[in-house]
């Protein structure tokens, strides 16, 4: 049985849990329907609308002023429902990422939601973790905490036991009677070492939450709507000045003042797609949904559009291309006895057999030996080696309804389940062989060790990367040993085999600083152990390097090791080397140069130390790549900082890695950073639909009354008309584009350049052309029947209709740049094709409708006349498919 200090069990949690609530901070309330839909009559062109409709007023044209403000509550109407419904999605995706503290309750170690911790909970830190509440140490082993959130400075705080703490009710003491030194704050970081503690205070009882409650967070926008918002402002200037064109021609016409204004006012609100940022929050709020169903959680909105953007991928190993499932299956002594171990993962039901000893160190199975066969020797070590990877180790087993299941680190995992094999009960063993004292795990040293009271004496046990403890270890007199332990490692890590060493050295007594006993241990041994290739892999790297996307491994295991699943995973081509750190190390003294060559020379790197991790990063991002990268531990927050999007790992991810990432993986899983980079170009191309929809539309409304005036000949709409046409058309369909589903082609094409522009050549020639087919057509008909003695009422009225299905069919001309509307799913987007018969319905609906029929000055059409005009109409598709394939 595990022993542990005092701590809760599930009853008494629970009822603190009622006492004092949740662990969460005050978040910004959420603004409600009614404040949503205030905000929405904010702006210069609800100003300029309301405006216009005060003018009109005055000057005796009420129904026009009435119908103006009936414009303004349908838009803000609108408006309301997309900002909400954003709202409301970037509310859910919050609640998703993963936050998790390690509490013992029940004399068990589990995990939690942090949001679960009540105050006399004794939590479990280790590097990487955000403390998740108020705290005072039980325990403290080398714990350093980065408590610049709270007091500004960047140094490390090394926190100490000052007081014995034993007892739950610690939250009843006056927080000012403990010893900062002994206190650890929520929202704070462990950076290095382990600890334990009981919580002292959570939520709006900690530290931060007393700042909290102090400040009013104001939100900022993401750099896309920002650049959408500027754009919209460029397209808003030229407007007006060409708007201020118009307002002088048609007054020097002699036209009526009041109407000349409504006239601009008109054009403004038609042409100026003022509505582009809420559709392109709602295009994104859309994307973060879709991502979340694949399994990746956008942390800002900038995210959805960078992943879209990546060339470069750079990945780790292990839980990520792996399944995170270590299944020790060789035992190599240093005598040269070979073990072999059965049973895969967690089945803790397998067994250790010997192989007969391989004189040319190769690992063909020549079956088991027979006991007789086994020397005393080789059993003895063969325990030793066994007993060493459970006491260095930090993991727990734990049976579920599911099975057995690991808490900690899947490589210590493996050693407790090689324990069982060898029919030894690791939790007798821990309570047996007292724990003295311990070097934690950190990626940095490649080690960890403990000193134990074993078999009456103390032990220091050491496990870790093979190279480390070499080094470590006294081979005076065995250079043979050593020599072979190499090749024999060598030759695992060939096969995909991830390799480690135990060594051990006894103590007369344990030094202050365990770091000064590592040196003249005694090598007992190593392990080769395999985690397989996730079953997706493969195909998901195939599907980057057809989307032109470089996939590259970034691992600390040995170069044959990694090379080899690289190989396997479709990562590395034949004859590609495996770079590891010191041959970047050598580069990076030879200058930029070299040291880029050294980087693009592979894409399999290996035994690479986190602060190497991010200077490829920066190499691969200085020459010119758009780079994801993941990571999980706390040493990848810089690198996951630096890259252009930083992915987290939500299973096996530390609290520092999720916080410093733009993306949460909540599986683990390479194949879900495909699935997010698709997802995240059918946002962006989804909202360059809505672009070209809304800015082509407005051209068009602005050539039509060019064209009259170029013509002179009356107005072929008017300004009501043209506010109708906007509210119908642009307010019912553009949105209905954001939610287009994949074209299929995501991945088959090349990354688009981080610094291409939105609106690019392609985007103005499809808008160039639309818009004169649209407003030449619409302009030829109006004069053709003012020509032919049609009353300019009536001529309007056709012409109104014309546009209408103009902009009906251009949506979906919309739909796709380069894929032809006959090769789309027609029914792929149910909320476009309701957006579109809803304008139509709408529009003749209202001719049948008295007040708005007068109004507008609309009438009833055949239907042999609506045919002829959606034949007009359809005519737009013929051009934009043209177009698409000459473009082709």
């Amino acid at each position: 049985m595990n022993s542990y200090p005092k701590n809760l069990t599930d009853q008494q949690a629970k009822k603190a849990l009622a006492r004092f609530g949740l662990n969460v901070l005050p978040e910004a309330t959420t603004p409600g329907m009614l404040l949503i839909f205030l905000r929405q009559f904010k702006g210069p062109f609800i100003y300029v609308l309301f405006a216009a409709a005060i003018l009109s007023f005055f000057l005796g044209q009420k129904i026009n002023a009435a119908f103006i403000l009936a414009v303004l509550v349908i838009n803000a109407i609108i408006g309301t429902v997309q900002e909400f419904s954003a709202e409301k999605a970037a509310g859910a995706l919050k609640k998703m990422v993963p936050s998790f503290a390690n509490v013992i309750r029940n004399n068990k170690l589990i995990k939690i939601d942090s949001q679960s911790v009540v105050p006399g909970d004794l939590v479990q830190l280790s590097s990487g973790d955000k403390i998740p509440a108020d705290m005072v140490l039980h325990t403290s082993n080398g714990l350093k905490i980065d408590e610049s959130m709270l007091t500004g400075e960047s140094m490390a705080v090394d926190k100490v036991i000052i007081k014995a703490t034993n007892v739950i009710d610690i939250r009843d003491e006056k927080q000012s009677e403990v010893n900062k030194q002994q206190t650890c704050f929520a929202g704070t970081v462990v950076l290095n070492g382990r600890g334990s503690g009981y919580v002292i205070a959570t939520g709006t009882d900690t530290e931060i939450g007393k700042i909290s409650q102090d400040i009013e967070s104001e939100q900022t926008k993401p750099p896309l709507l920002l650049r959408i918002e500027a754009f919209t402002l460029r397209i808003t200037y030229g407007i007006l000045v060409l708007i201020s064109l118009i307002f002088i021609i048609t007054l020097m016409r002699g036209d009526e003042l009041g109407s000349v204004f409504l006239l601009g006012v008109a054009l403004a609100v038609s042409a100026i797609p003022e509505g582009l940022p809420a559709a392109i929050t709602v295009a994104l709020a859309i994307g973060m949904r879709r991502m979340a169903k694949v399994r990746v959680i956008i942390r800002n909105l900038l995210a959805v559009e960078a992943l879209g953007s990546c060339t470069y991928i750079a990945s780790d190993k292990t839980g990520t291309l792996t399944v995170n499932e270590m299944t020790i299956q060789h035992i190599i002594l240093v005598d040269g006895s070979a073990f072999k171990v059965t049973g895969d993962g967690l089945d803790l039901h397998g067994e250790v057999v010997s192989l007969v000893e391989q004189t040319d160190m190769s690992l063909r199975e020549n079956g088991p030996q027979t006991e007789e066969n086994i020397s005393q020797q080789s059993s003895e070590a063969l325990t030793l080696l066994i007993n060493a990877g459970l006491l260095a180790n930090e993991s727990y087993l734990e049976k579920t309804a599911n099975g057995w299941c690991a808490q900690g680190d899947m490589v210590d995992a493996a050693f407790l389940v090689l324990a069982s094999k060898f029919n030894i009960d690791y939790q007798n063993a821990r309570v047996r062989y007292k724990e003295l004292a311990q070097i934690p795990y950190e990626s940095e040293n490649a080690y960890c060790a403990s000193v134990n009271q074993f078999q009456g004496r103390q032990i220091l046990f050491v496990k870790g990367s093979v190279e480390t403890l070499v080094d470590m270890c006294d081979f005076s007199g065995n250079e043979h040993d050593k020599k072979r332990l190499e090749q024999q490692v060598d030759q695992l890590a060939s096969n995909g085999y991830r390799v480690l060493g135990l060594a051990y050295k006894v103590l007369e007594t344990v030094p202050n600083k365990l770091e000064s006993a590592l040196i003249d241990l005694t090598f007992i041994g190593m392990v080769g152990m395999i985690d397989p290739l996730r079953h997706d892999v493969v195909s998901a790297v195939a599907a980057c390097k057809t989307a032109k996307i470089k996939v590259a491994m970034i691992t600390g295991d040995h170069p044959k090791t990694a090379l080899a699943l690289a190989e396997q995973s479709g990562i590395a081509t034949a004859g590609m080397p495996a770079v590891t750190g010191e041959q970047l190390e050598l580069a990076f003294t030879q200058g930029k140069t070299a040291f880029s060559t050294c980087v693009h020379s592979t894409q399999v790197f290996a035994r690479i130390s986190p602060h190497q991790k991010r200077q490829i990063i920066e190499q691969i991002m200085f020459d010119g790549d758009f780079v994801a990268v993941t990571g999980d531990g706390v040493n990848d927050a810089p690198a996951l900082n630096q890259a252009h999007v930083g992915i987290a790992m939500g299973l096996r991810g530390t609290d520092v890695a999720r916080e410093n990432a733009d993306i949460i993986l909540t599986d683990d899983h390479f194949s879900s950073i495909v699935d997010g980079i698709t997802q995240g170009r059918i946002v962006y191309n989804n909202i360059r639909k809505v672009i070209f929809l809304l800015i082509s539309t407005g051209a068009a409304e602005i050539l039509l009354v060019m064209f009259s005036l170029i013509f002179g000949t009356p107005l072929p709409l008017f300004p009501l008309q043209l506010l109708w046409l906007n509210l119908v058309t642009n307010g019912i369909q553009d949105v209905a584009l954001a939610f287009e589903p994949a074209e299929g082609n995501e991945l088959k094409q090349a990354a688009r350049q981080p610094n291409e522009p939105i609106f690019n050549r392609l985007m103005i020639e499809r808008i160039i052309v639309n818009a004169f087919v649209m407003g030449s057509l619409a302009f030829v008909l109006f004069k053709w029947q003012i020509d032919s003695g049609v009353a300019e009422q009536e001529a309007r009225n056709i012409t109104l209709l014309l546009m209408v299905l103009f902009e009906n069919v251009h949506v979906l001309n919309s739909r796709s740049e380069k894929l032809s509307i006959f090769k789309q799913y027609f029914f792929g987007n149910k909320f476009l094709l309701f957006g579109m018969l809803a304008a139509q319905g709408i529009h003749i609906g209202a001719m049948y409708t008295p007040g708005i029929r007068e109004l507008l000055q609309l009438a009833p059409v055949s239907l042999s006349q609506w045919s002829s005009l959606l034949g007009i109409a359809l005519f737009l598709i013929v051009v934009d498919e043209l177009h698409k394939y000459f473009h082709h």
